[in-house]
């Protein structure tokens, strides 16, 4: 029997029971609610959606998720859909169009962040073959398992991520320090901080096997 879309199987499992959570304050959000549900903490692996979630973090910085959540595929319109050979190539005019866009956040500084950080992107694959490779050699190449229970219990962030956002600057990445980058970590599975009495503590986990 072929198996059910994605999206379609999480519809699914949302209607037939009430599930527990991590203690967060969004899920009165539907958008918010599939983002936990579907994306938060899966590892991810392909160089273009860890670019984009850098991004992401990047702008997110200062504001809350929920805000670029919600900008997301603004962003993806304005930056070539996280193509970072694309954006390390903008040039001035890119960077004026991007700061008149009213679809995503219009800092100035975080433009250009994201620009530069596209060209430190490609120096990284240059020299790791992959970022993806690079990026999870900080957690030894699989994803780290905290066993959190409230929200008292989430860090600022990590003594890796500190070390990670060192070599990060050390290479001429802006905008990424241990706050951002222990964010980046979550997002991407290179740790699983879903409380373990939420259902996604144990379908992450799996998945990381």
């Amino acid at each position: 029997m072929a198996s059910l879309h994605p999206e379609r199987a999480w519809q699914i499992k949302i209607m037939e029971k009430q599930l527990q959570r991590c203690p967060w304050q969004t899920f009165d959000d539907p958008l918010y609610l599939r983002y936990h549900d579907t994306e938060w903490g899966v590892p991810v692996r392909e160089d273009r959606r860890i670019y984009e979630f850098l991004v992401l973090e990047t702008f997110q910085a200062g504001l809350s998720w929920r805000t670029v959540l919600y900008k997301r595929d603004n962003f993806r319109k304005a930056f070539a859909n996280f193509d970072y050979r694309k954006i390390a190539r903008f040039g001035a005019l890119d960077v004026a169009r991007l700061v008149k866009d009213p679809g995503i956040i219009r800092n100035r500084a975080k433009i250009d962040a994201a620009v530069s950080n596209a060209k430190r992107f490609l120096e990284v694959r240059a020299e790791f073959g992959t970022f993806a490779r690079y990026m999870w050699s900080w957690v030894g190449g699989k994803p780290i398992v905290h066993r959190l229970r409230t929200l008292k219990d989430y860090p600022p962030y990590t003594d890796e991520a500190v070390v990670w956002a060192k070599d990060l600057k050390k290479r001429g990445f802006q905008f990424l320090g241990p706050t951002v980058i222990y964010a980046h970590m979550q997002a991407v599975g290179m740790v699983n901080d879903h409380t373990t009495d939420c259902f996604r503590y144990r379908e992450v986990k799996d998945l990381m096997r």
